[in-house]
Parts: structure tokens; sequence; C-alpha cells
């Protein structure tokens, strides 16, 4: 329990970032992110997904654009800003650093 715990607890801290990483590659519909992002075991379902990009919207992180599909309801794709691709700069660096102040910590407590 405690294990799924520190997890649980990681992933919510680096979500967001996550999700600009995703999108630094270019843009992506909410289903695509969240199928993605459900693969790798950053989150459960999809429902946790859009009231954070909700979020990342309103900070001016993500730019959503609607596109009428041919074959289907419209898709709404998000596409990182300048200012998500600046705190995903911010947050590449910190987690390096802050990774290696962690990975020194335990390997010197064993």
């Amino acid at each position: 329990m405690t294990e799924e715990r520190i997890a649980t607890n990681l992933r919510k801290g680096v979500l967001e970032y996550c999700v600009l990483a995703l999108l630094s590659h270019g843009e992506k519909y909410g289903l695509e992110l969240a199928d993605d992002l459900t693969t790798r075991g950053l989150i459960a379902s999809e429902g946790s997904l859009y009231p954070l990009l909700a979020r990342m919207r309103e900070n001016g992180l993500v730019e959503p654009r609607w596109d009428a599909s041919g074959t289907g309801r419209p898709r709404r794709y998000y596409a990182i800003t300048d200012v998500g691709t600046d705190q995903l700069k911010a947050f590449a660096q910190v987690w390096t650093s802050l990774g290696a102040q962690v990975n020194a910590l335990l390997e010197g407590s064993r």
C-alpha cells in the first residue's frame, strides 16, 4: 500500500509536465493523450486528464483547437504554447537536479 501511495503522489506532481513533454513532439487530441498516459501508467483513466487540460489551458500552457474530422465527431487538439515550452524546460532542469540529489541520498543510505 505504501509504494502505491508514493507512486500516486509522484504521478500527481509530474503529470502536467508529462503532458507538456508529449505535446512538445506535436499536437494531440485528448483521447490520444489519455491513451499514451494510461499506457505509461501515469493515469488510471481519461477522466483525470480533462480537468488537468482545462487548468493548463487557463494557465496558458496549452492551446486547444477544434478539428472537424470527416469520419465522426470533431476533435479538440492541444498544442504546447511558448509559456508551456518554457515551463517544460524549467521542469527538466529541476527534475535532473532533484533526481540526482535524491539518488545520491538513496545510494548513501544503503
